[in-house]
């Protein structure tokens, strides 16, 4: 039984491996399909039969991956590891497969047969990048480890080899062609152009790019020994406009020219819009490679003068008063950069411009007095729009004894009161007129306890009975037959028929469909809103677009929607939705949209055309708020433009 569970767990193994095979090749995980190609593999002996049978069901995979899972299979499967642990556990065995044929499928690299060594085969070009590649790791060397006095004087001692075995003959190299006096084992694949063993600044050179990323390009340089690489940054490719991404004009492994711009340290940085791409021509003549002459120049200049620029005392030499050298700062070094870009300025009278910048010292910030003059005033074009108007002081409440609130306030309250004095005195008189003596009941021992009462209850439940009544002019307003709305047992449709527009429903229609803009008037509750916008669903406008209806309000906009979804008979947000601020109700399936005006406004910012739109109700218009009347003028902007 064990045997059986390890032969079961082993297949899954080979499963689950052959499904993530053909998940990272067609991007499906399916473990049936793993099995199904398992099933195939079986059924073939020979792995151009497996090609076959998978060719003939529709998988026409390469043959790379076919291999591929050929030799997983003949490797993980458990029946082709031991042939007596198949037969014990009881697996079926496939199509007998011969040893020599598992052998070549599975190791494909060592089946391959031994080529006869040709004499006459041309081995300059392989020996020539063999010499080009071995100059490279020379050149890297030399770089890493600096050869010193006592490394020349050191004898070499010979390497003494522990076997016992005599050493092998020399190897034979071809000739390989000839390098000339010059060659210094710096050579590139050109053959001809000699390398040099760092980037020199302002030099171009030809490179291929390696990577791209969101800010800029990897360039790996041509004509520098070893591997060098540099950013190109994305406002260096081209010149004019900045790219918004460098895979939009460049691609992996494409050849361009670029400019080295600066070196610190390994990072290197290039540009590729000083450099004329099709011909290589320096587009940036004033930043060049400077000669010997004048390096020479500079640093005996250098050796001249001190740190600040002040010359050495020397014999022979006049003394001569130099002042400091005034450092730009770093506007002025942008005032100039852009006078030399627009042609004002000559590149030359300003020499040291560019060491400004990789002066580290140069770069340090320097505290700077500035003196900033605020003026207090409004300027008139500003008049009721600056902070200062804005920012108001809280509105002063101030008492006026004398006002006509504070009069009929005072009044008010001086009427409530006599009434109140009043309805008192009415109950007091009341309670006093019924002649009942109050005693007789507390001396009578077979009295009732509801007779035994005080005169002053008495009063007080006289006088609570007064309160409760209602006046007769309130009686007279509101009494049984007053109902507030309307209250109907008819159905939904019914109410909709009822309404006064459905008698011109017809005539409604035909006017929208002959009339690119319309105007209905009508009074308050004869169903412009809730019908108007059912009746164009029902005749189809809604199959081009959605019907949008304004509101000025936002509750509006959300009752509304509301009923109108219970007309219809859907959830509220689904054929029926609304939209206002911070909140919206709809979804893709919604056929008659409400809105408020504003919410409709900030649609025609994102869409001027509005297309989602076939008919659009600005409901309320007589209001004339301020995003109604904008409104008005957008869309008939639109519809003079369509």
């Amino acid at each position: 039984m064990a045997e059986t569970d390890l032969y079961n767990l082993e297949f899954l193994s080979l499963v689950a491996k052959i499904t993530q095979e053909i998940d990272n090749h067609t991007g499906l995980s399916d473990k049936t399909l793993a099995e199904f190609v398992i099933s195939l593999h079986d059924q073939s002996k020979t792995l151009a039969e497996f090609k076959g049978k998978l060719q003939e069901v529709g998988a026409n995979f390469p043959e790379s991956f076919v291999e591929n899972v050929d030799r997983l299979i003949l490797t993980l499967h458990p029946k082709h590891k031991k042939k007596s642990t198949g037969k014990e556990n009881g697996a079926v065995d496939g199509p007998g497969l011969d040893e020599l044929d598992k052998k070549k499928r599975m190791f494909p690299g060592l089946a391959l047969k031994d080529q006869e060594w040709d004499p006459g085969a041309p081995k300059d070009a392989i020996m020539k990048e063999v010499d080009d590649m071995m100059s490279q790791l020379e050149g890297a060397a030399k770089r890493a480890r600096p050869r010193t006095p006592e490394d020349d004087r050191a004898p070499k001692r010979p390497r003494r080899s522990r076997s016992r075995s005599p050493p092998p003959p020399p190897r034979r190299r071809s000739p390989s062609p000839s390098r000339g006096r010059g060659y210094d084992g710096r050579r590139g694949r050109g053959g001809g152009r000699q390398l040099d063993d760092r980037p020199v600044l302002y030099k171009i050179y030809d490179g291929r790019v390696n990577g791209l990323k969101e800010f800029g390009a990897f360039v790996q340089l041509e004509g520098v020994a070893g591997r060098v690489e540099g950013m190109v940054h994305v406002s260096n490719i081209q010149q004019g406009a900045r790219a918004n991404s460098p895979a939009d004009l460049l691609s992996r492994g494409q050849s361009v020219k670029v400019k080295v711009m600066s070196v610190a340290g390994n990072r290197v940085g290039l540009s590729m819009k000083d450099v004329d791409q099709a011909t290589g021509r320096d587009l940036t003549p004033h930043l060049r490679i400077k000669s010997e002459a004048e390096l020479a120049a500079e640093e005996e200049r250098r050796a001249a003068h001190g740190a600040n620029a002040v010359p050495l005392n020397s014999r022979g030499v006049k003394e001569e008063v130099v002042r400091s050298a005034k450092r730009l700062t770093s506007p002025e070094r942008w005032e100039i950069k852009q006078l030399i870009s627009s042609g004002a300025l000559d590149a030359s009278e300003y020499p040291d411009l560019d060491e400004d910048f990789g002066n580290p010292a140069a770069t340090a910030e320097v505290e700077e007095e500035l003196d900033v003059e605020v003026r207090e005033e409004e300027p008139a074009f500003l008049a009721g729009q600056t902070k200062k108007t804005l920012e108001l002081s809280p509105v002063k409440i101030v008492k006026a004894p004398d006002g006509s609130l504070n009069r009929a306030a005072l009044a008010g309250a001086a009427l409530a009161k006599e009434r109140r004095e009043l309805r008192q005195q009415e109950a007091n008189e009341q309670a006093d007129s019924e002649a009942r003596d109050f005693s007789a009941p507390w001396l009578d021992p077979m009295a009732k306890d509801s007779d035994r009462v005080f005169a002053q209850d008495l009063r007080r439940e006289l006088r609570g009975q007064k309160a409760g009544e209602q006046p007769k002019w309130k009686e007279a307003t509101f009494n049984k037959a007053t109902t507030f709305g309307e209250i109907t047992s008819l159905s939904i449709q019914e109410q909709r028929k009822s309404l006064p527009i459905y008698k011109l429903r017809d005539p409604l229609l035909k006017a929208i469909r002959e009339h690119p803009v319309l105007i209905v008037v009508g009074d308050t509750g004869s169903g412009k809103t809730t019908q108007m916008t059912q009746y164009l669903a029902e005749e189809g406008f809604a199959d081009k677009g959605r019907i949008g209806c304004t509101q000025p309000r936002r509750v509006a906009a959300m009752s509304v929607a509301k009923r109108v979804a219970e007309e219809v008979g859907c959830r509220l947000g689904q054929e029926v939705g609304y939209t206002i601020r911070f909140e919206d109700c709809t979804s893709p399936e919604t056929r008659i949209k409400y809105m408020t005006d504003g919410m409709l406004q900030r649609e025609s910012l994102i869409d001027p055309d509005l297309s989602q739109y076939s008919v659009i109700m600005l409901d309320e218009a007589h209001e004339r708020t301020i995003a109604t009347d904008v409104l008005f003028g957008l869309l008939k902007s639109n519809q003079a433009s369509t």
